[in-house]
């Protein structure tokens, strides 16, 4: 168990984690079943592969480095906590009464060819009509809840990791 929890595996099983949801996301609800992200999908994709991102660079080089192993956390716990936060606004959307979601707006490729960066930011997160519907359930949870149980999962995962950073490694490898 403990080399199940060793620095260096935690960081290959966070890239693990980053394949297998993406390749969800993009073989299996895009291709599959024909599903367009919404906006609010791609922010949540961006921390995905932020996350894995940061720990493909910590397991490729396993830093000795307390300093250096706690930035690389720091930029992964930073995307995956992001991506946990969109979802968590997503089934929000998707949770309010009918007559409380925001109407459809022009779509993402519009406003970004029109509007300034942080303005596109503000309008994807006010969410619009388009990220409250809810097109297909597993288990009777739809893709942002399933999306924010398994970033939540990934967050836990971080913290184990932390305590493999700071705790004392006199008695341990990592």
């Amino acid at each position: 168990m403990q080399r199940l929890t060793t620095y260096r595996y935690l960081q290959v099983f966070l890239v693990m984690m980053t394949v297998i949801g993406m390749s969800f996301a993009l073989f299996f609800l895009q291709r599959y079943m024909g599903f367009s992200p919404c906006p609010l999908c791609i922010l949540q994709r961006i921390g995905l592969m932020i996350m894995g991102g940061f720990a493909l660079i910590a397991a490729f080089f396993n830093p000795k480095s307390k300093a250096i192993r706690l930035l690389l956390w720091l930029g992964s716990l930073a995307g995956i906590g992001w991506a946990a936060g969109i979802a968590g606004r997503h089934v929000w959307l998707q949770h309010l009464p009918a007559d409380q979601v925001p109407s459809c707006g022009p779509g993402l490729d519009y406003w970004l060819d029109t509007l300034p960066m942080q303005q596109v930011l503000n309008e994807i997160l006010s969410g619009s009509g388009e990220c409250a519907t809810i097109d297909w359930t597993f288990m009777g949870l739809s893709i942002p809840e399933q999306s924010l149980i398994f970033f939540s999962a990934l967050i836990v995962v971080h913290l184990v990791i932390l305590w493999r950073i700071i705790r004392p490694t006199a008695a341990h490898h990592s």
